[in-house]
């Protein structure tokens, strides 16, 4: 039976790979499933990315949907930042102590350091209550891993013993360590210990602290204290790493909740005519941090000392040339939420209101699906504070599943946004079904405040069709 069993996950995953190895990912689309080249998805939250030759190296939080606790740092590549492959747990759970079961590891952030040419990983470690916090790191040869875990990272003999961290490295290969509140901490030349403290505390909160340089101008991102749930980003200038930092405002419209993202770097992209500058942010999903937690990431305008994600795009591509980032133009079909090719089970509520034509339900055993042949198909929904987790599955004719996954439908910011993107598919007959789970994010912080939804609902506005 065991062997059995062996072969039918073996083929399934066969089939999976082969139907998303035809093409991938064209473009960076933001808040939906990311698949690697298993099928798998991407599990890389509180990340990095480190350019290698021609190659983008991707590290961040793998996760589980049962726990917090540190489930390992993984590492993919990458060479158009559109479709990304599973290279290692570059630094597994350890069988024992800072970073062993039960315990945290978070925000995980690379660096090559320019005089020895290791690899040096850093990332908060910490209790299962928050309790036993200090900036670790972990050191390799090979860029992919594995990493060997050192412990603490010492300033004066002594841990960092804060939450958020992050990195940044400066043109003259000087590095630095990010943390919670806006410190800033000079490293040692081969970027193993900690030679002074270049920045005090800037103010309170502040977490998961980015920076980006630009024309000699230091840029300092943070975010707002409120657990898993998305807040207003905002940022700091300043013409020395040392300050003074002058607040600058938030980084995307008041009350988009930084387009519902939490900030964890940004990636220069160097090309011949220009250089673009790449936000990416985390949008969590508690308690399903590994199944439904997605990521955005949206080109930086950066003029002067503003620093701004205007308009939210949903999908974008970037030449690795010439660093233009342009929109892309595929020809699509469009169904509307009560077009009859789209069939409902279940209990729906059909509504139109202020011209937004909406279909939900909060019904755990109602579904929508629809028969479609061609290349890619996603699906649009009303996200809002009621909405839950839904379920969607794409099989082909003979009923085998192509791929699925698990998305998160619920907003504090109410919009109507794509919650889904298939990978690119071999033109075929294929059937998509969402159904709802009667789950939803709900969680609380360690002061015990009631964050997430209300409700369970599901939610689709239309379906589009690439052919």
């Amino acid at each position: 039976m065991k062997k059995a069993l062996f072969w039918i996950i073996f083929l399934t995953n066969i089939i999976i790979s082969s139907a998303q190895k035809s093409g991938g990912m064209d473009a960076v689309y933001s808040g939906i499933p990311w698949f690697d080249q298993n099928g798998n998805i991407v599990s890389a939250h509180g990340a990095c990315i480190v350019k290698e030759k021609e190659a983008f190296y991707l590290f961040g939080e793998a996760h589980s949907d049962d726990s917090n606790a540190f489930a390992g740092f993984n590492c993919y590549s990458s060479k158009d930042l559109y479709n990304w492959k599973f290279e290692s747990i570059a630094l597994p759970v350890q069988k024992e102590g800072k970073l062993g079961p039960n315990r945290v590891g978070e925000r995980v952030k690379v660096m090559k350091c320019p005089k020895t040419a290791e690899y040096v990983m850093y990332m908060h470690a910490d209790s299962l209550t928050y309790k036993d916090q200090f900036v670790g790191y972990a050191v390799s040869k090979n860029i992919e891993g594995p990493y060997t875990f050192k412990g603490p990272i010492l300033f004066e003999g002594k841990p960092i013993k804060k939450w958020d961290m992050g990195t940044f490295q400066d043109d003259d290969g000087s590095g630095y360590i990010l943390v919670h509140g806006g410190e800033i901490y000079k490293l040692s030349d081969d970027y193993k210990s900690v030679i002074e403290k270049t920045n005090e505390n800037i103010t309170t909160g502040f977490e998961s602290p980015t920076m980006l340089k630009k024309d000699n101008l230091y840029y300092f991102i943070g975010s707002h204290l409120t657990s898993w749930e998305k807040n207003d980003n905002y940022y700091y200038t300043s013409n020395s790493i040392k300050g003074p930092w002058e607040s600058r405002g938030l980084i995307a419209p008041e009350g988009t909740l930084t387009w519902n993202s939490q900030s964890t770097f940004v990636l220069p992209v160097k090309g011949t005519k220009t250089t673009s500058y790449i936000f990416m942010g985390d949008r969590w999903s508690f308690p399903k941090q590994a199944s439904s937690a997605t990521y955005v990431w949206q080109p930086l305008t950066i003029s002067g000392t503003s620093l701004k994600i205007s308009e939210y795009q949903q999908s974008w591509q970037i030449d690795l040339q010439t660093g233009v980032v342009t929109t892309p133009k595929n020809a699509e079909q469009i169904f509307k939420n009560t077009d009859q090719e789209i069939k409902y089970s279940g209990n729906w509520n059909h509504t139109n209101e202020n011209s937004l034509s909406e279909s939900k339900s909060e019904d755990k055993n109602a579904s929508f699906s629809i028969k479609f042949k061609g290349l890619q198909i996603g699906f649009s929904g009303f996200v809002s504070t009621e909405n839950g987790y839904a379920r969607v599955v794409i099989t082909d004719e003979k009923g085998k599943t192509i791929t699925s996954s698990i998305v998160d439908m619920y907003s504090k910011n109410p919009i109507e946004t794509m919650v889904y993107k298939s990978p690119l598919l071999k033109k075929d007959n294929y059937i998509l079904t969402v159904y709802g789970t009667g789950e939803r994010p709900n969680w609380s912080d360690k002061r015990k405040s009631i964050y997430g939804s209300t409700g369970n609902y599901i939610s689709i506005t239309k379906i589009v069709i690439r052919k």
